[in-house]
């Protein structure tokens, strides 16, 4: 099994995500790729992350008919911080994982709870991102298994469209039509659900 594992806040799930999936599953010949919300991201214990019922909703509505994509809620189901090292540990071993990144993400790797082993379990697959130098990237990541995807510059970010839907602007087609209609029926990103 080649496992695609493509993990965030998805806060919301947006094209972006869609497409880095995409682009892993065919290039590097992948048999699944598995979005993973995060539950409690111990990086973004600063700042407010919209409930994680939310955020698992609208990733099962994003890969909802992809037959290679599939949603996985182990970390929104466990306690405490969520920690990549963890999630990977729970996958059986001869499970050959390609961990997909953006490249700011990607040249942070180094920084995480127990780097090393993240990086021994799993090829870092590193999607380029406006203004992160590829130098960089590689240098930060020169101990480790990593390989780049060569997709188009798509400037989407979750703070954007919380920020769009918050002032009540849409965001449809930016997102997966199911997740535009969850957002808006559920108002989601409006300030008297508290999210923003």
């Amino acid at each position: 099994m080649r496992r695609g594992i493509l993990g965030g806040t998805f806060d919301p799930p947006h094209l972006a995500h869609l497409f880095a999936g995409e682009a892993a599953y065919r290039d590097l010949a992948l048999d699944v790729v598995t979005f993973i919300p995060a539950g409690a991201p111990w990086q973004k214990a600063d700042r407010k992350v919209t409930d994680a019922d939310d955020r698992w909703n609208m990733t099962l509505l994003a890969v909802d008919g992809v037959p290679y994509f599939e949603a996985d809620d182990r970390e929104v189901r466990r306690d405490g911080w969520t920690y990549t090292v963890d999630t990977l540990r729970s996958f059986p071993e001869e499970e050959e994982l390609f961990l997909i990144v953006g490249a700011d993400t990607g040249r942070g790797i180094p920084t995480w709870n127990e780097a090393a082993e993240v990086i021994a379990r799993a090829t870092i697959v590193v999607i380029p991102r406006p203004g992160v130098e590829r130098a960089d990237v590689d240098e930060a990541l020169s101990g480790a298994n990593h390989v780049w995807l060569d997709t188009p510059d798509v400037r989407l970010s979750g703070t954007m469209l919380r920020k769009q839907a918050g002032e009540g602007r849409s965001i449809r087609f930016l997102v997966p039509e199911q997740v535009w209609r969850y957002v808006e029926e559920r108002r989601v990103y409006l300030p008297e659900r508290g999210h923003l």
